[in-house]
């Protein structure tokens, strides 16, 4: 089916239903549809100005909570049934209690812990430990505007697209809608991180990028880079957009222990500096599994966020432009990082609630390339180059 017959079986179908629905196409109910926490006012004059940008909090650290990631196989680990390191703890006083298992794999396990800052020290200096780090709040204030429906988003025009049937993306974000009528979302495989919630997206921010990527083509809504691919949704912020690193760090392990080599993984999340969030993108990417990771929002070097510096040849970090090929003044830049621009101004796509919404940001031009790496795996083309790039040497604008 062309786009042509597209666009024209999604407008009769819009106007049968409208004969059928009282349908408002400018309001929002705002106690049937609460927008997230922290979220600034649109302003359609200028859409660099409603982004998805960091919360106030983001980065700051989570007061006596350390990500600890020790070496498996170490000298006097004993490690007990519950995969927890006991003769690491014992060294530095440390009640099993204590510890939250994350991963453990062949070369390397983490753990999150409440820890005085003596013990902290301690495990550092312990032989069987790689890195200790303290937790961080990770946090997105995000900006939307809700919509009825638009065929062919000019996202998805600018870089191409085809179908994905078949093939799997892992969303470590908000969660996304489990039943959105334009997404195939595999619920059995998806996963929370957030105490006491399911994967289900009650912030709008995971189910916009599950679109961009993967939205059916059919007659409804729009159509994602990767129509029809099956959508995992790993849920690591809550409502107000709200989560940590080590629930990042878990995500990415939880895809390293049960995805497979051609998977990709989208993640339109960052934060401050980690060493080991950035060790378990790449040992995840050594087993084949390609992700696309957003640059950042700050206009800053994209070699001052994690994972956004990650480095792999299946990792790709992602900037943002708009619909002109120009630069997105909010999206961070660096050669040394990043790998592809891709449009993400003004970006439709699929919301909660089985609604529509325009949103920008880093974060909705990563999943133009996770749905690239979908159908072409590393063999990305390019079409041009970004116009503006503040560090003088454009990027590739990724495309089919």
């Amino acid at each position: 089916m062309n786009f042509s017959t597209l666009n024209l079986g999604k407008a009769i179908f819009f106007c049968l239903l409208s004969f059928c629905f009282v349908f408002n196409s400018c309001q929002v109910n705002e106690e049937e549809n609460p927008r997230p926490v922290e979220q600034p006012q649109p302003n359609p004059q200028d859409p660099d100005e409603c982004i998805t940008k960091p919360a106030s909090d983001n980065g700051s650290i989570i007061p006596n909570q350390y990500v600890v990631k020790y070496k498996t196989g170490g000298e006097n680990l004993r490690i007990n049934s519950g995969n927890v390191p006991m003769g690491l703890l014992s060294r530095s006083r440390i009640s099993e209690s204590a510890v939250k298992f994350i991963f453990k794999n062949e070369k390397s396990s983490a753990f999150i812990a409440r820890l005085t800052s003596a013990q902290s020290e301690s495990l550092r200096k312990d032989p069987s430990v790689e890195a200790v780090e303290p937790d961080r709040i990770i946090s997105i204030a995000s900006c939307y505007t809700s919509i009825n429906n638009q065929s062919l988003p000019w996202g998805v025009k600018r870089v191409g697209s085809g179908d994905g049937s078949g093939k799997t993306i892992w969303i470590i974000d908000t969660g996304v809608d489990l039943d959105h009528p334009d997404l195939n979302v595999d619920v059995l495989r998806c996963k929370s991180f957030i105490s006491e919630t399911t994967p289900e997206d009650d912030h709008g921010h995971g189910t916009h990028v599950a679109g961009t990527i993967a939205a059916k083509n059919n007659f409804i809504g729009v159509v994602g880079v990767a129509a029809n691919a099956k959508v995992v949704a790993l849920k690591v912020m809550d409502q107000s957009g709200r989560g940590s690193n080590s629930n990042v760090i878990a995500a990415v392990n939880y895809v390293a222990q049960y995805g497979k080599a051609g998977d990709v993984v989208n993640m339109s999340v960052g934060g401050e500096k980690s060493e080991i969030l950035d060790k378990a993108v790449v040992e995840a990417a050594d087993r084949g599994i390609y992700f696309s990771i957003a640059a950042g929002n700050n206009a800053v070097a994209a070699s001052t966020c994690s994972p956004a510096r990650a480095n792999h040849p299946n990792v790709f970090t992602v900037s943002a432009m708009n619909d002109t090929d120009t630069w997105a003044s909010f999206s961070n830049y660096g050669n040394d990082c990043v790998d592809y621009c891709a449009p993400g101004v003004n970006i439709a796509s699929t919301h909660k609630n089985g609604g529509y919404a325009t949103m920008s940001g880093t974060s909705m031009a990563t999943p133009h390339v996770a749905g690239l790496l979908l159908l072409k795996g590393k063999n990305i083309l390019t079409d041009g180059f970004v116009k503006d790039d503040p560090d003088g040497k454009a990027d590739p604008i990724a495309h089919k």
